[in-house]
């Protein structure tokens, strides 16, 4: 069961008795309308309706009660609370020399419950190792299936098995840094750079940590690619996770499609719901070779 502590002690009374601690992912709070708490396999509306008032009074809360000291993350979309758990933010965004300068006018806030899952990734730890070796690896899914929740368990169980990891947790999903201690279970030997870009975050730790692997979550900018180049040039592994249902909807994103030609992966496994295998691909040079037949 997660910690919800950090959750709860900012939210109503109305709205913590209704919340089913066991399975709850997400607590959805949007301005004039009743709260929806959304469940694995349903969700819930609440009869209790948030007005602006309490909304504000949930952010100067999760802000202990200095939203300023806390601008830099509204301005990303959310703040990150202990135990893993993330606030996602809309509202009016203000806007200065391109990039949010600030949110006024919160209307929705939307609390992911983070949730580890320990020996998720057991199965697929075998294809990413073989003979004691780590293969480079990209872990494919449409959203909602489970590859961050994977993809952290992956960064544990391989870190736990002697491997020294760089970990780019941009968006601070996989190991949920709370003031700099990792909330979730990343591994003995994973040092993490959250809140900077995949791209940054990878030439920093190629040039600082010495990594033997690098893992990011979601790749598929074009900045991306020069970053990921640079370490598996630099005789680094990389284990990396992308948007898609099959190896066709993979190629049509552009920067994708050059690291597959530029055959860079030894493994591409795709998910179906919830974190199970779909497909493996063991990309052989044959494989890439006949890949319009093979990779249907």
């Amino acid at each position: 069961m997660p910690d919800l502590r950090s959750v709860t002690r900012v939210l109503s009374r109305d709205i913590c008795y209704m919340i089913d601690e066991n399975n709850i992912e997400e607590i959805r709070i949007r301005v004039n309308r009743p709260v929806i708490l959304k469940y694995s396999d349903r969700e819930q509306v609440l009869d209790h309706i948030v007005n602006q008032t309490e909304i504000v009074n949930i952010l100067q809360s999760l802000c202990n009660n200095s939203i300023y000291s806390y601008q830099s993350q509204i301005c990303d979309g959310y703040i990150t609370l202990a135990g893993g758990h993330r606030v996602g933010i809309t509202g009016n965004v203000a806007m200065k020399d391109g990039k949010i300068n600030n949110v006024n006018y919160v209307s929705s806030l939307n609390f992911r419950i983070a949730r580890e899952i320990i020996g998720v990734s057991n199965e697929i730890i075998k294809e990413v190792i073989v003979d004691d070796k780590v293969n480079n690896t990209l872990i494919v899914s449409r959203p909602g299936c489970g590859k961050t929740t994977l993809l952290r368990d992956l960064v544990r169980n391989i870190s736990n098995k002697g491997f020294t990891i760089s970990l780019i947790d941009e968006r601070g999903e996989i190991a949920s840094m709370y003031k700099g201690i990792p909330q979730n279970d990343v591994g003995l030997r994973t040092d993490v750079l959250d809140g900077v870009s995949k791209s940054i975050g990878m030439k920093i730790a190629v040039r600082t940590m010495a990594p033997q692997i690098i893992v990011a979550d979601e790749i598929g900018q074009e900045e991306d690619l020069e970053a990921i180049n640079y370490g598996i040039c630099s005789g680094v592994k990389g284990i990396f996770t992308a948007h898609g249902a099959n190896i066709s909807e993979l190629r049509a994103n552009k920067t994708l499609n050059k690291l597959y030609e530029e055959k860079l992966f030894k493994k591409i496994i795709f998910l179906e719901n919830r974190g199970k295998i779909e497909k493996i691909y063991t990309l052989d040079k044959n494989m890439y070779k006949n890949a319009n037949e093979i990779l249907v």
